[in-house]
Order: C-alpha cells, then structure tokens, then sequence
C-alpha cells in the first residue's frame, strides 16, 4: 500500500511547483511569459490606440463597401469631381469613382500585400540567416557572399519590371513576389549577425554532438530563440512593404488598373489636389493612420518583450 505521508508530500510539491511563496507565507501563482508580455503590452496606451485604430481600419478594408451602394469600378457620371455628400461620402473623381469605395479597396490591397510580404519576408529571412551562421568555413563565407551581391541589386527597378508585365487582375501577386524576393537580404543579415553568438551556446554544442540534423537544430533551437525579433520585424514590416507597395504604385510602377491601392489613389489625386483635394485627402489620411497604428503596436512589443524596456512596475 503506498505511504500516506508520501502522497501528500508528492501533492505539496505538486503545488509548490505551480505557486510561488512570498515572504509572509502566502502563495502566489505564476505568471506565464505570454501572459506578462500581454500585461506589459496593454500597460503602454499607445500601444492600445495602435491595436484600436489598426482593428478600425481592418475592419474598414473588410465591410466599408457595405456602407456605400457604389462599387470602386462602377463610376457615377452625373457626379463627376463632386465633393464629398451624402450619396458619395468622400466625394469622386475626375471620373466619376467613388473614392470612398476606392480607399475600402485600396486599403484592403495595400494590407494584404503588406502582410503577406511581411510574413514571407521574415521566414525567408530566418531561415537563410541562421542557416548561414549555424554552418560555419566555406558555407558561412558563400552565404555571405550572395547576401553581399543580393544587396547591389537595384531591386526597386527589377520589381517595376516584374509587376509591369503581369496583367492588371494579378499584379498585387506579382508585387508581393517581388518585394519578398528583394526585402530579406538585409533582414537576413541581421539575424545572422543575432545568430552567431547562439550557434555557440551549450545545448546547440550538445545537439550536434548527439548527430541531431542541422535543420532541425536551426528549427528547434535558433529560430524560436530569435521569436522576439522575428514577431517585432514582422510587425514593422508591413510598414515596410506598405510603404514599398505605395511608393511603387504611386510612380505607376506597381497595381494598375482596373485594380487599385492606396498609392494608386495617391497617384491620382496628386494631379488634382487643387480642384479636387478630397481624392489625395482620403487615401492620405488612410495611409498615415495605418502606419503610425502599425509602429504604435511594434513599439509596444518592442517594450513588452525586452527586459530592459522602460515598460516599468509590478507585471
């Protein structure tokens, strides 16, 4: 039969393991990792605005055509160049297009692409960086040779080609392509620079003595130790490639029509903002709220994820 007296032993360090003591006695339950850098996340309110008017504008790309009868390709020729009113709430264009509609589906476009380049950036990058720092001699020395090379490339004409020569229904696709083709090498370099002095920690030293592959190593151990820079760069990414996406579309180098984006919107109104400055006034407003939403939110990761942030107080 077992021993009373272990059981509850067994059960009283059970529960020491899950609580911690303080000094007068009373136990106190741990707070998980996930858990403090939420609470060290929400102590700083501008990052809750960021995560508020990012919701906003997200929610915005997704029902705002609800909120207008008009399409962003179906024009209104008895109101051309109208200012904004009721039947056309940010007014129209030169040609008749609602802009209202126009900025639900350009800022739709422009978030996508922004974060589908973002994601596809930040994992090409983490593989290829740690990669080139986990293996060390000739491979280490190749790999930065063609991240060297990778940053030379103009990359900003090679997307203006890539995109001009695709269709106009599939030209976001190609855009994200090539942003994520030419946005990680500089990304990479960084993590491989993080890399170096974790390829030199003991477990990885013990993973390669026990023969574990060295993908797996790269994948089990170097990338999640690298997690907080990976999920801040991806935050601040989408910027990044919003602000690629606009710049590109606004010198007509990037979506085209019947497609739109927020710089494609930019692009027209910047022709008539002295007739018509509600076309360049929305999309403007749209684009500078869902960057600083966006920076908002990565400084506040920044702060809620480093140890050293001045996200000070009792989590």
């Amino acid at each position: 039969m077992a021993d009373p007296e272990l059981a509850v032993t067994r059960a009283q360090v059970g529960k020491d393991l899950e609580h911690d003591v303080d000094s007068s006695g009373e136990q106190v339950r741990r707070t998980g990792r996930l858990a403090l850098y939420a609470r060290r996340f929400l102590r700083r309110p501008s990052a809750v605005v960021g995560v508020v008017v990012l919701a906003l504008l997200v929610l915005f790309a997704l029902f705002g055509d609800l909120l207008t009868r008009w399409g962003y390709d179906e024009p209104d020729f008895l109101a051309l160049a109208s200012p904004p009113s009721a039947e056309h709430l940010f007014g129209t264009t030169q040609g008749g297009s609602d802009v209202f509609a126009l900025v639900v589906r350009g800022l739709g476009r422009s978030l996508m692409i922004g974060i589908l380049s973002s994601l596809a950036i930040t994992f090409v990058a983490a593989v290829v960086g740690t990669a080139v720092a986990f293996f060390e001699g000739w491979v280490e020395r190749v790999g930065m040779w063609v991240l060297d090379m990778l940053l030379v490339i103009p990359s900003f004409l090679l997307i203006a080609m890539i995109v001009r020569s695709s269709s106009g229904s599939s030209g976001w696709l190609w855009l994200t392509l090539g942003i994520t083709a030419f946005g990680w090498v500089g990304y990479a370099r960084v993590l491989r620079t993080l890399t170096l002095s974790l390829r030199e920690l003991d477990y990885v030293h013990a993973a390669r003595f026990m023969g574990v592959r060295p993908f797996t190593i790269i994948g089990r151990h170097l990338v999640p130790n690298l997690g907080s820079v990976l999920i801040i760069q991806t935050v601040l990414g989408v910027v990044a490639a919003v602000n690629s996406e606009t710049a590109l579309s606004f010198l007509g180098l990037g979506i085209k029509a019947p497609d739109t984006s927020l710089g494609t919107i930019l692009q027209m109104g910047q022709g008539v903002v002295q007739t018509s400055p509600w076309v360049l006034l929305a999309p403007a407003v749209a684009l500078i709220l869902l960057t600083l939403s966006v920076q908002l939110i990565g400084d506040g990761l920044r702060d809620a994820i480093d140890p050293h942030s001045r996200s000070g107080g009792k989590a």
